[in-house]
């Protein structure tokens, strides 16, 4: 077995790099090119020589035939000394040339290669330098962007990790701490206690949702069951039942608009009722977490072949160079691990891609300190 093992791996050793191919190659044309010269020069080069020996003689000049016989040999001779040293020294020259030239092209690949490597060990740092080959040149470009991708989305990793073992620590804390005083009788079981527990639970269930959207989504195995949809009862349900939770409120409010002047048809969209409301749920809970006082709107309107529905709010906004970032996986805009207003960063990757799976796009506005709109369109006919 360890032979077979060996095996497969030293055929591996034994295969030629691209720097001995390419050198060999060159080699071989060199080696084809010359042989192809010295026998077509051996062949007509002196024939040649004796037809221009015949003309000078029509045009006046006389060679006894021992000289002519000797003309031929001489130059026969020469030819050949000349042709050798010209194999020689080209073959040197171009062998030399080849070698260098293979060393040259082949050296940038073996510095890729040596990158790769070190990005296989998790260190992300290291990038191609600037070459001289144009089309090495752009690989390396290519490899540097991807490098800095895999950087950006490594660091938001690691982020996400450090929020998301905050997150659930938190909550499994309380959760613990309250469960072991109503066993041990130090903590009185109420409404109170139990509404508690119960909160904690729904942190921790939504955070698990979330890893599980965005991990189904990733691998594509989330289905999208599109069909008509009337737009305005679904949306009045999800404004509902957030209405629901801010009666006690009075420093924030709720409000929709949902074009009655719109043609009833111009309500209909093509989409999964189910998808299109965790889209909408999500948005209006960043809405009305982001929100202390003011109002949140929910906005229905047409454009085109497509249905617009926007959630704005009077919240504190975002940034202009955060917006850039919003819609990407393991990114927040609160680095403050707060529970109570930072979220996973995973509720708005999670809507941008079902959000596309139903032929439509999302899009933010935003002003720090004046509020945001996100909307996502969806298709009014099957697409």
């Amino acid at each position: 077995m360890a032979s077979s093992e060996r095996n497969p791996r030293q055929k591996a050793d034994r295969k030629l790099g691209l720097r001995n191919r390419l050198l060999i190659s060159q080699l071989t044309v060199m080696a084809v090119t010359v042989m192809a010269l010295a026998v077509v020069s051996r062949l007509y080069t002196p024939r040649y020589f004796v037809v221009t020996l015949e003309r000078m003689e029509r045009q006046g000049t006389r060679f006894q035939k021992v000289v002519q016989g000797q003309l031929v040999d001489g130059f026969t001779e020469t030819w050949a000394r000349g042709m050798s040293w010209s194999v020689i020294l080209g073959g040197s020259t171009a062998g030399a040339l080849s070698y260098w030239l293979s060393r040259r092209i082949a050296k940038p690949l073996l510095s890729m290669e040596a990158i790769t490597r070190q990005f296989a060990a998790g260190d992300f740092s290291s990038r191609v330098p600037s070459l001289d080959i144009p089309e090495f040149d752009n690989l390396g470009r290519s490899f540097n962007r991807m490098a800095d991708d895999l950087e950006d989305v490594e660091s938001r990793r690691r982020e996400l990790v450090g929020d998301l073992t905050h997150e659930l620590r938190t909550p499994l804390t309380i959760v613990k701490g309250y469960l072991e005083g109503l066993a041990d009788g130090t903590i009185a079981p109420s409404d109170e206690i139990y509404g508690r527990l119960v909160r904690e639970t729904e942190r921790l269930q939504r955070l698990v949702n979330d890893l599980q959207e965005l991990s189904k989504l990733e691998s594509g195995y989330l289905p999208i069951e599109a069909r008509e949809v009337a737009i305005a009862p679904l949306v009045t349900q999800v404004c509902d039942r957030f209405c629901d939770q801010l009666i006690a409120s009075d420093d924030l409010a709720l409000t929709t608009d949902l074009s009655a002047d719109l043609p009833e048809k111009a309500l209909t969209v093509w989409g999964d009722p189910a998808r299109i409301e965790q889209v909408l749920v999500n948005l209006l809970s960043n809405a009305l977490r982001h929100t202390a006082k003011g109002e949140v709107n929910v906005r229905i309107y047409t454009e085109e072949d497509f249905l617009w529905i926007a959630v704005s709010d009077t919240g504190i906004g975002i940034s202009e160079a955060d917006l850039l970032h919003v819609f990407e996986r393991f990114w927040r805009a609160d680095r403050s691990r707060d529970r109570a207003s930072g979220g996973s960063g995973i509720g708005l990757a999670v809507s941008r891609r079902l959000v596309a799976l139903q032929g439509g796009k999302i899009v933010a506005k935003s002003r720090l300190g004046k509020g945001s709109t996100f909307s996502f369109s969806l298709p009014m006919r099957p697409v």
